[in-house]
């Protein structure tokens, strides 16, 4: 049976590093490219929303061949991209109605590292879909988006969740740590956040109850698979 599912991606190009400069960046290529593909091959339907509707930006960096395994892996990737309508027509962040949707997919790059780590609109969707049991997947730097699920007491909706997200020692060997004004694996950390460290750049996910996380790029199609696990459940 056909699912719905909700991309919430950055609307961001660009990500603010320490001393002001902007660093180019967006949606990172395989972190939406593999989920993507498998919803849309489980025949399930696929709609994005980003802040403001504004289309999502692909970080140029994520279509390097050194990043999706050579040259062919880059075209198949960009292939997907390219032919997924739904990144071209997105809806709205702040026009998204959690009830129209079965399940809830962050992906990543530094992009929500700009905008979704303080977007109330992203911060109330993921404490409705936390408390709704609907499944919520979040890759990469997409857990950025939960420093702003706040809740009325000021605390952070995931506090105590087991997560997986883009480590301190995976930004240090990308050569950004440094430059960075705030790493995410520090923050998730100081709100609560169980973070679940696994070995740099290989396949790590993380399930806590109706919330599957994954560490980084490898990790997207894994998470993918696990959400499909729980949509035919």
């Amino acid at each position: 049976m056909s699912k719905k599912i909700l991309f919430v991606m950055t609307g961001a190009d660009h990500w603010t590093l320490a001393d002001g400069t902007l660093h180019p960046t967006g949606f990172w290529a395989e972190e939406a490219a593999a989920p993507y593909e498998a919803f849309k091959a489980a025949g399930h339907t696929v709609t994005v929303a980003t802040p403001g509707g504004v289309v999502p930006t692909v970080d140029t960096a994520s279509l390097a061949p050194e990043f999706n395994g050579g040259e062919e892996g880059a075209r198949r990737v960009a292939e997907v991209l390219a032919g997924a309508e739904e990144l071209k027509s997105p809806i709205a962040l702040e026009d998204v109605r959690l009830d129209d949707y079965d399940a809830v997919f962050y992906p990543g790059g530094h992009g929500p590292m700009e905008d979704l780590a303080v977007n109330a609109d992203s911060g109330r969707l993921l404490v409705r879909a936390l408390k709704s049991g609907k499944p919520l997947g979040v890759v990469c730097h997409g857990p950025a988006a939960l420093l702003a699920a706040v809740e009325e007491d000021g605390g952070n909706a995931f506090k105590g969740y087991r997560v997986a997200a883009f480590t301190n020692d995976e930004e240090t060997q990308a050569g950004l740590a440094a430059k960075a004004e705030w790493l995410l694996e520090t923050r998730l950390v100081e709100a609560g956040v169980d973070v679940q460290v696994g070995e740099p750049w290989a396949p790590h996910v993380v399930v806590d109850r109706n919330l599957v996380t994954g560490q980084n790029p490898a990790s997207a199609a894994p998470l993918a698979a696990e959400l499909l696990k729980r949509l035919a459940g």
